[in-house]
């Protein structure tokens, strides 16, 4: 599709309604939203515990681009491009630990820093500091794994306070991942997105959250809920402040949006019954019955609770094909069976990833059909509306 087309494609969608059918379909639109959206913006790659030793690495992927995140002998974390720079064979295909990198096509190593260390049978005069594995940006905030594929990335400044005065209340630099779980998903990325940008389907879709978040009622009605858990969090001393920042990437700056919201009265955490799951998180004294929220950049959203928080990973795949990762993290030093149940911890958010997984399947099903139009958000939907709008001014 030339660029030319999309923009007829932007300059025909109706305002305020999801997108027309091609945004969700047309291979040659996930080209673009790949190249205009995931090479140029932050996305989480994980939490920094996942990596506690030298050597250790894990990969993500986002479309055809795979990535090594590994801690190096410096200590320092460090992004490379997991691509060999002989003749481009993917140099790794798990995650584990290594002291150093060898493609298994040619067998040219590369030392965890990425420079090329060998290149077998290559003659006297080969440049080996010339072709070491290409590096991309990597920032870690709040103990979040962010990195960027751009040449130059995006500023930080909003996103670096927001995250950091988010969640290290609740020491996210200190905790670890608990559990994770990737939900593949038959759908575009944006579908996948969208359902996660507003609470109009929980009380349909999902009962076992919507017992205890108040967040799927409309905002007005959960005012008092809401000046509760702010009382509460003033307290005990958990002073969040709601951040926003969402213009387009021209400004220079990555996106953010952080803000708060009450559970219903009784229930402290996401657990099954709004029961504690593991210990209290950071410095807290105290459960305030808020979740904290940020959705950062296009497809990386962080969630806490006082015992324990979720990162959640919206990955590319194919035009119809995503996936969603969930990690779950608690505090540092909590000890798995003494003083966590994983069953207990994870449960609300996989049966809700689960379900998740359902209608956003389905939601594509609808989509491709050749009736479908784009319909209107609703009032309960005003963070998709104004997600679509941004998505259309990044791709035009």
């Amino acid at each position: 599709m030339a660029s030319a087309d999309i923009a007829a494609l932007i300059a025909a969608q109706p305002a305020g309604c999801s997108l027309a059918q091609p945004f969700y379909s047309d291979p040659r639109v996930f080209e673009r939203d790949i190249e205009r959206i995931f090479m140029r913006h932050w996305l989480c790659a994980g939490h920094v515990s996942a990596l506690p030793r030298r050597g250790d690495y894990l990969l993500v992927e986002y479309g055809a681009e795979s990535v090594i995140i590994v801690r190096g002998d410096d200590g320092a974390l460090r992004a490379l491009i997991n691509v060999c720079r002989h003749r481009g064979s993917r140099v790794c295909s798990a995650p584990g630990n290594a002291g150093s990198f060898s493609c298994p096509y040619h067998g040219w190593t590369y030392g965890l820093d990425g420079k090329l260390l060998s290149a077998r049978h290559m003659p006297a005069d080969f440049d080996l500091g010339g072709h070491g594995l290409r590096q991309i940006g990597l920032r870690v905030v709040a103990g979040l794994i962010l990195i960027s594929f751009a040449e130059r990335p995006l500023g930080l400044g909003h996103g670096e306070k927001t995250i950091a005065s988010s969640f290290e209340p609740y020491g996210w630099s200190e905790a670890r991942v608990a559990h994770r779980k990737a939900y593949a998903i038959d759908a575009n990325w944006k579908l996948a997105v969208e359902n996660y940008l507003e609470c109009y389907h929980c009380a349909p879709a999902h009962p076992e959250y919507s017992r205890l978040h108040a967040l799927e009622q409309p905002l007005p009605r959960i005012e008092a809920l809401d000046a509760r858990m702010r009382e509460r969090a003033s307290r005990i001393g958990l002073d969040i402040p709601a951040h926003e920042y969402w213009e387009p990437s021209s400004k220079g700056e990555e996106v953010v949006f952080g803000f708060r919201y009450p559970l219903y009265e009784g229930a402290v955490t996401g657990s099954r019954d709004g029961k504690p799951v593991a210990p209290l998180m950071g410095q807290l004294r105290d459960y305030d019955g808020g979740v904290t929220s940020v959705h950062f950049g296009p497809a990386s959203f962080f969630i806490s609770y006082g015992d324990h928080g979720l990162i959640y990973r919206f990955v590319p795949k194919t035009v119809d094909r995503s996936e969603i990762e969930v990690i779950w993290l608690v505090r540092g030093d909590a000890r798995e069976g003494i003083d966590y149940d994983p069953d207990a911890l994870t449960w609300l958010w996989d049966v809700t990833s689960v379900a998740d997984k359902r209608i956003i399947e389905d939601n594509q099903r609808g989509v491709n059909s050749r009736f479908y139009t784009p319909g209107a958000y609703a009032p309960m939907e005003p963070n998709a509306r104004r997600y679509i709008a941004w998505y259309l001014r990044e791709i035009a």
